[in-house]
């Protein structure tokens, strides 16, 4: 009412949820239109309709959510469920009240890690005890046996170590699947990489469609309470889970922070409730967990003896139905009874703030007001921000070291240290450019071959920038694009798993534009495309002009390089 949006649409995990959601609405806001989607946003498009359980039994599977979760961005962001939902929709406005913080933390390191580390303990221990199988001294034949009676026993040596071998392979190779398939969902379960994947794709998602506003409904993932926490998802406490969901969350404002300050980026808010949300509805209803419903059991009386079945058989036991209970729904904290209810919403526990109040603080924020509860204002207000003293001494440290190159004859202009190769890359051939021309004017009246040819001269004979060059890792390629000069090591193109690449005219492109003195006639000496309003980015055409600024509302003008 207070928005009067034209088109919401509501997304979750499931169909059911959806459908139980717009039923209301739509009888209630007929003006407005409603658009229902479900499925995992975590994922690609292809697996949103999958268990996550289902996903990592497969080693294709497996495969496909390592490339979109560390391999190429850019083709993860083309098959991302997120992102195409964001692009078919273009929403003006973003709330996002997914538990991002439980998706990920609760897909569990820690046990992934104890599952892993026994399969490849497991598969370590019969490949040792293979080695030491081979190594034992075979038995002797008895010399005074026939000749006929040594073949009898070689071939029924033979036999049995053929038989033994093809048995061991067989074990080896289940153990090696059992051990590779933990290990594929121990990589998998990282919750920082996923977290900065998820941002990464949401944040391009926003900038391709203009979303104006981000909306994040975050948590502390303890309700409000500190590190002594009585209340877990099930497990025990001090919950390793539950600290894994804080600093997940909290891990996610930082990046949203990061978030409000890029250029071309929507405006940004979290707001985060530090109580328990509830509560939706009150009833009687059969309780399910993970998906399936909970049985009530007849109960059979067990001796205790030296070793305890967690997981017993459950078709000895006499099933008597689904469990009802009256309950509390709250939603993404579950379904509470009574005493649960009385015990995490009393006094000096969680407590708890319902949803209408969360909303209207949401619908304020929406529409400009300042409520006070915009974490990410908060944190921006409350950071130090450059000084103006600090400012000042810029320019005396500049003058120093100005007057330091003037009097060993070495000039200072980068080291690769600072940031990617491709910013040490711009400052070389801006400095070329500089000591060659002396003013952007005089750039501008040179044809583009004579500029490639002055600069290539230029290097031949100043050796020590073209050693110093080459000694960070920046190859210089020479103006007929066939050619460099290179030190050691190169940095660009980053490769861990291999020290040698294959080398296209395209991979020439692509790398001399992230990381190698291009001196080749057709190239624009183009810097960063993406910049930054919390620290100083050059930004524009080399050949044009530079253009530096801190924040993106704070402007300055076209500087020479003189």
């Amino acid at each position: 009412r207070d928005v009067q949006p034209q088109k919401i649409i509501i997304a979750a995990l499931y169909q059911r949820e959806v459908r139980e959601a717009i039923a209301p609405l739509q009888k209630e806001f007929t003006r407005i239109e409603w658009v229902g989607v479900w499925g995992d946003v975590f994922v690609r498009a292809d697996f949103a309709h999958t268990q996550r359980a289902a996903l990592l039994q497969s080693a294709a599977q497996r495969a496909d959510l390592y490339q979109d979760l560390f391999q190429d961005v850019d083709a993860a962001f083309a098959r991302s469920r997120l992102a195409q939902l964001i692009l078919e929709h273009k929403p003006n406005v973003i709330v996002d009240t997914i538990n991002t913080a439980t998706a990920i933390s609760y897909q569990d390191m820690y046990s992934a890690t104890i599952v892993a580390q026994q399969q490849l303990n497991a598969l370590w221990a019969r490949i040792d005890a293979l080695k030491e199988s081979t190594t034992m001294p075979r038995a002797q034949v008895a010399a005074t046996a026939s000749v006929e009676m040594n073949a009898a026993i070689a071939r029924e040596q033979s036999e049995h170590v053929i038989e033994e071998t093809h048995r061991a392979v067989s074990e080896l190779a289940k153990l090696s699947r059992n051990a590779k398939r933990a290990f594929d969902a121990l990589v998998l379960s990282q919750s920082i990489p996923q977290l900065i994947r998820h941002v990464i794709l949401i944040l391009r998602a926003m900038e391709q469609v203009g979303t104006r506003l981000y909306l994040k409904i975050g948590t502390t993932g303890t309700g409000g309470m500190g590190l002594n926490i009585p209340y877990t998802h099930g497990e025990d406490k001090p919950s390793s889970k539950l600290m894994s969901k804080t600093a997940v969350a909290f891990a996610h404002t930082g990046l949203m922070f990061l978030m409000a300050r890029t250029p071309g980026a929507p405006i940004v808010k979290e707001i985060k409730p530090a109580a328990m949300i509830g509560y939706a509805d009150i009833t009687l209803r059969s309780i399910t967990e993970r998906g399936a419903p909970v049985l009530v059991y007849e109960s059979k009386i067990e001796s205790l003896a030296d070793a305890l079945t967690l997981a017993d058989d459950a078709t000895q036991y006499k099933k008597l139905g689904k469990l009802k209970v009256a309950v509390v729904d709250t939603g993404e904290n579950g379904m509470f009874t009574k005493g649960e209810f009385e015990t995490i919403t009393a006094i000096q526990q969680m407590e708890f703030i319902t949803p209408e109040e969360i909303a209207s603080k949401v619908v304020l924020e929406i529409k400009g007001s300042n409520t006070g509860a915009d974490v990410i204002a908060a944190i921006d207000g409350a950071v130090l921000d450059p000084t103006y003293r600090a400012g000042f001494l810029r320019r005396a440290a500049l003058e120093e070291i100005e007057r330091l190159e003037t009097e060993t004859g070495v000039p200072s202009i980068a080291l690769g240290q600072l940031g990617p190769p491709e910013l040490s890359k711009l400052l070389f051939e801006a400095y070329l450019l500089k000591e060659r021309y002396h003013t952007l004017d005089t750039v501008m009246k040179q044809k583009p071959k004579k500029i490639a040819d002055a600069l290539y001269r230029y290097l031949k004979t100043h050796d020590e920038l073209r050693r110093t060059i080459i000694s960070i890792g920046l190859p210089i390629l020479a103006p007929d694009g066939a050619h460099i000069w290179r030190g050691p090591f190169i940095r660009i193109p980053e490769r861990a798993d291999t020290n040698r690449v294959p080398l296209t005219l395209a991979d020439v492109d692509k790398f001399a534009q992230h990381g190698w003195v291009d001196l080749r006639r057709t190239h624009r000496a183009n810097a960063p495309r993406a910049t930054t309003n919390s620290r100083t980015r050059q930004r524009g055409d080399f050949y044009r002009g530079v253009s530096l600024g801190r924040n993106s509302h704070r402007r300055c003008g076209r500087v020479d390089f003189e």
